[in-house]
Order: C-alpha cells, then sequence, then structure tokens
C-alpha cells in the first residue's frame, strides 16, 4: 500500500470523525440553543449538561432495525442516505483550517466542493422518489427546487469572490486576504476597488448557505404542516440519521466557505498570529448564527422562498459579478 493511498485513507477517517462528532454535539448544541432561545430547557438527564445525549442517541439509531416500506425502490432507498452523507465527507478533504491543517489541498478546491455539494440535491430527489409516498415525493421535488435556486446566486457570488482573488484555490483566497479584518471580502475595498455591493454578497452567500442546509426558515422540504417530515417520512433508523448527519455537515461546510470566502479564513482579525484557533471560532460564531436564526424565524411559503432567490438575490448577485469585472478591468 503506497504512501499516498495511506494519506488519502487517513484523511477520509479524519474526516468522518469530524463529521460525526459534530453532527452529534451540534444536534446537542441546537436543543440547547433552542432551550435557550424559547425559554426552555435542552438535555438535561444524561451526564452533566446533557452531554451524553448525542452518544445515546447515536447508539439508538444504531441499534434500531432499518425498515423498509413495501413497493418502494429497494436500491435507491437504501443508497440516497448514503449519498447525502458522502459529499460533505468529501468536502471536507478540500476544506483548508490553516496552512498546514488540510487533508488535500486542491488548485480547484471551491470548484470541487460545488461540485459535490450538488449531489445532496440529487440524495434528496431519490430518497423522495424511492419511497412510493406522496408526501416524500412532493417534498423532494420542494427540496430539489430550492436547492437549485439558491445554488445558482450562492455560484455567482463565489465567482465574484474568485475574480478578486484569482484563482480556485482555497488556500490562495484565504492569503490574499491576511493582514486583518479590513482586508477581508465582506467590505468594499479590496485590491483597489471600492465595490460597495461587497458586504450585500456576504448575506447573499450566508441566507443561500442557510437555504441549502434546508433549516428553518427555509424547511419547506421538511415542512411537517403539509408533508408529514418531508422527504424522510419513510427512513428509521441509521437511514434517517444519515439524511440528519448530512444536513449538519452541509452546516458545517457553509460556515467554513462563509469564512474562507469572506471573513479571512485562518487570518487574526487584527492582523497579529493566525491559526486554526481563529478559523474554528469563526465557523462557530456563523453556525451559532444559524441556530438562532432557525429558533427565532418562522417558517416561510414556498413561492416566497423561491420569489427570493429569483427575484431578488440572482439579479442582485449578478449585477455586482458584472460590477466586479468592470471595475477589475478598469483598475
Amino acid at each position: 500500500m503506497s504512501l499516498t493511498l495511506l494519506n488519502v485513507l487517513a484523511a477520509v477517517i479524519i474526516a468522518i470523525t469530524f463529521v460525526a462528532t459534530n453532527a452529534a454535539y451540534l444536534v446537542w448544541a441546537e436543543r440547547k440553543g433552542a432551550g435557550f432561545i424559547q425559554r426552555r430547557p435542552g438535555p438535561t438527564e444524561n451526564g452533566p449538561w446533557g452531554l451524553l445525549q448525542p452518544p445515546v442517541d447515536g447508539i439508538k439509531l444504531m441499534t434500531k432495525q432499518l425498515l423498509i416500506p413495501g413497493g418502494v425502490d429497494k436500491i435507491i432507498f437504501v443508497i440516497a442516505p448514503v449519498l447525502a452523507m458522502f459529499p460533505s465527507v468529501v468536502s471536507f478533504v478540500t476544506i483548508p483550517f490553516s496552512d498546514t491543517i488540510v487533508a488535500h489541498n486542491v488548485n480547484i478546491g471551491l470548484l470541487m466542493i460545488f461540485v459535490f455539494g450538488s449531489m445532496s440535491a440529487m440524495a434528496l430527489l431519490m430518497g423522495g422518489w424511492s419511497s412510493r409516498n406522496k408526501y416524500s415525493m412532493i417534498s423532494s421535488v420542494r427540496a430539489v427546487s430550492q436547492a437549485v435556486a439558491y445554488e445558482i446566486p450562492m455560484l455567482i457570488t463565489a465567482i465574484t469572490v474568485v475574480m478578486i482573488a484569482g484563482s480556485l484555490d482555497l488556500m490562495e483566497i484565504v492569503h490574499k486576504q491576511s493582514g486583518g479584518f479590513w482586508h477581508w471580502n465582506i467590505w468594499p475595498f479590496q485590491k483597489g476597488l471600492f465595490n460597495i455591493l461587497m458586504p450585500v454578497s456576504f448575506l447573499i452567500f450566508f441566507v443561500c448557505s442557510l437555504a441549502e442546509t434546508n433549516r428553518a426558515p427555509f424547511d419547506l422540504g421538511e415542512a411537517e404542516s403539509e408533508l408529514v417530515a418531508g422527504y424522510h417520512t419513510e427512513y428509521s433508523s441509521m437511514g434517517f440519521g444519515l439524511f440528519f448527519m448530512g444536513e449538519y455537515a452541509n452546516i458545517v461546510i457553509g460556515a467554513c466557505l462563509t469564512t474562507i470566502l469572506f471573513l479571512g479564513g485562518w487570518d487574526c482579525p487584527f492582523g497579529l498570529v493566525p491559526g486554526v484557533w481563529w478559523f474554528i471560532v469563526k465557523i462557530y460564531i456563523l453556525i451559532f448564527t444559524f441556530i438562532w436564526i432557525r429558533w427565532t424565524f418562522p417558517r416561510t411559503t414556498i413561492y416566497s422562498l423561491l420569489n427570493l432567490s429569483w427575484k431578488v438575490l440572482i439579479p442582485i448577485s449578478l449585477f455586482n459579478l458584472l460590477l466586479t469585472a468592470g471595475l477589475l478591468k478598469v483598475f
């Protein structure tokens, strides 16, 4: 077995461990955060502050029987949860946490993450379509339409940052923002350009990251009031668990990309000593914001959801792309 193959296996194992740990304890943080925001207790019984609740939930899911309803497409039904989790694990392999902490840096890392991220929508469609359940089918169609609608402004905004940085390499994008928070892409003044829409680009990317994770107020694919539980209605045991872990993994990926593209990655906000700790602090502040938004705002309607993207976010992101291109050409 070659050293390269050993490195790949080690990277995959570390990525899976990181994803699983984050999924488990972000659920704990979600429940604690929801309890605090809505003035009710979160987990308190299993371990101090309920810290043993995630492993208990994991053991419960793994020991339950995976039931496959009659009449479903069994092969696609089984593959869908795995496909929901697989892109997230692969994406973590290319995300740099610092100058030295990255499993495998590639010069098209951003493009690779978007390619694998698009597979998540396919997993939701496969899960709903194969379930032989009309509610799951409607939910999967909603989820795909939502994913398509919000991937477009998200990708356009990412292209704008790539034009400013001049590279698809995630490490290079971070290096272009080094030296302090005033160099981050969230501010209008970058590379001698004054683009007043860069803070708006950050908001667009953040909103799209929120929508891509199918979380409230954008969880129209899981709207219990009309769709029972959405595309995973027929799933039990770890079939449901993998969908759930994929959602939380996508939250972390969205926070990582937002940090890399707009918040300087592992760069110190004050231009001092950079390091992985800055990256961790930034992504978990964003994740807390995700939780805060979920338990603060009510669910929107599917029409408002799609109109926000097609009529507002896409036109603004396209205008910003053209403006950035023009400024780079002139200056």
